[in-house]
């Protein structure tokens, strides 16, 4: 599997949305990009039992 290109990924998505991401705001962006997919890391390798079920409503 290739590893996630954050710099690739930013370039693609400011060209399909047609947004003018200034080349001073780029590193930020990116960097932003970094702490998500971190917190994205921790959220999808949390181990879930097998009997959760999903829920159909979400009621908090």
């Amino acid at each position: 599997m290739e590893a996630f290109n954050v710099g690739e990924y930013v370039d693609i998505m400011a060209l399909l949305l047609d947004l003018q991401l200034k080349d001073e705001y780029r590193d930020g962006v990116m960097e932003n990009f970094e702490r998500i997919r971190a917190i994205a890391n921790l959220v999808n390798e949390f181990p879930l039992a097998e009997e959760i079920e999903v829920a159909p409503i979400f009621e908090p």
